[in-house]
C-alpha cells in the first residue's frame, strides 16, 4: 500500500488568532500548513511551536509578494490543497470621518489580498482540485455603526466567494465562506467594556462570545473532504447572531 498523500493548507493571518487557531486544527487533522503572515517576529514564533508548519512572510496586499509566496509553497511542499484567505485588519470609524487612506487601508487587505492569494493560488488548487475558504464576518452581512470600510470589505469578500465557486467549480475547486461573529480573542477582550460585552450577550441566542477553536472547527470542516460538495455557501459562525436580526433581548427574559 502507498502511503496517503499529506494534504497542504495555506492559511494567511496564521500568526495569531483565528488563522493561528485553524492552523492548530488542521495539524490536528493530519495537514501540513504553510502559514503566512506579514509580521515576521510573531509568525516565526507561532510556527517555531510547531512540527507540522512552516513560515512564509508575506503582505498579501502586495501583488509581487504574494506571487513570490505562492511560488515559494508549492516549491517546499509541492501542492496546494486548501488556500484560507483569514488576513484582514479593522479601522472603525464614523462614515464621515473616514479618510480615503483609512479606506484604502482595509480594502488594500481584507479584498485585495483576498482576491490576489486565491487567484495566484488558482493553478495549484486546479491540480488537487482543492478548496478555498474565505473569511469575512458578520459585519459582511448585516451593517453596523464604525463599520463602513471593515463591513464593505467583508461584504465584498462574501461576494467574491460566490464568483469564485461559480467559476471554479468545473475544475473541482470549491469556494466558501465563513462569517465570524463576535469571538474571544483578546484583543477584542482588552477594547470591550463589560457595557458592550452584555450587549453582544444579549442579542446573541447562545448568549456569549465564540472562540478561536469554534471558528477554526468550521474552517477546517470546509477545507476537507468532509465538505466535498459544500460550495458557494456563506456560514455565519455567530452563535445565531445573525438570524436574530434586530433582536429584542428583552422578549427572552423570564
Amino acid at each position: 500500500m502507498t502511503d496517503p498523500i499529506t494534504k497542504i493548507a495555506l492559511v494567511t493571518g496564521a500568526a495569531r488568532g483565528i488563522g493561528l487557531a485553524t492552523t492548530h486544527v488542521l495539524i490536528e487533522q493530519g495537514w501540513q500548513v504553510a502559514m503566512i503572515d506579514r509580521d515576521g517576529d510573531e509568525l516565526t514564533t507561532a510556527a517555531g511551536k510547531l512540527n507540522q508548519a512552516s513560515p512564509f512572510i508575506c503582505d498579501v496586499s502586495y501583488p509581487d509578494q504574494v506571487d513570490e509566496m505562492i511560488s515559494s509553497v508549492r516549491d517546499t511542499f509541492g501542492r496546494i490543497d486548501a488556500l484560507v484567505n483569514n488576513a484582514g485588519v479593522a479601522d472603525f470609524c464614523p462614515l464621515e470621518q473616514t479618510t480615503f487612506a483609512q479606506w484604502r487601508r482595509v480594502m488594500e487587505t481584507n479584498l485585495d489580498g483576498v482576491f490576489l492569494t486565491s487567484q495566484a493560488s488558482i493553478p495549484a488548487l486546479r491540480e488537487t482540485r482543492g478548496a478555498i475558504v474565505n473569511i469575512a464576518s458578520i459585519s459582511g452581512l448585516r451593517a453596523s455603526t464604525l463599520r463602513v470600510a471593515y463591513g464593505t470589505s467583508k461584504a465584498a469578500v462574501i461576494h467574491l466567494t460566490k464568483q469564485q465557486a461559480a467559476e471554479l467549480g468545473e475544475h473541482g475547486i470549491r469556494a466558501n465562506c465563513v462569517c465570524p461573529g463576535p469571538v474571544r480573542t483578546k484583543l477584542a477582550m482588552a477594547v470591550h467594556t463589560p457595557e458592550i460585552i452584555a450587549a453582544y450577550h444579549d442579542a446573541i441566542p447562545l448568549n456569549r462570545y465564540g472562540s478561536e477553536r469554534e471558528l477554526a472547527e468550521v474552517i477546517a470542516f470546509l477545507c476537507s473532504e468532509r465538505a466535498s460538495y459544500v460550495t458557494g455557501q456563506v456560514i455565519a459562525a455567530d452563535g445565531g447572531f445573525d438570524s436574530t436580526g434586530v433582536g429584542l433581548p428583552a422578549l427572552r427574559e423570564g
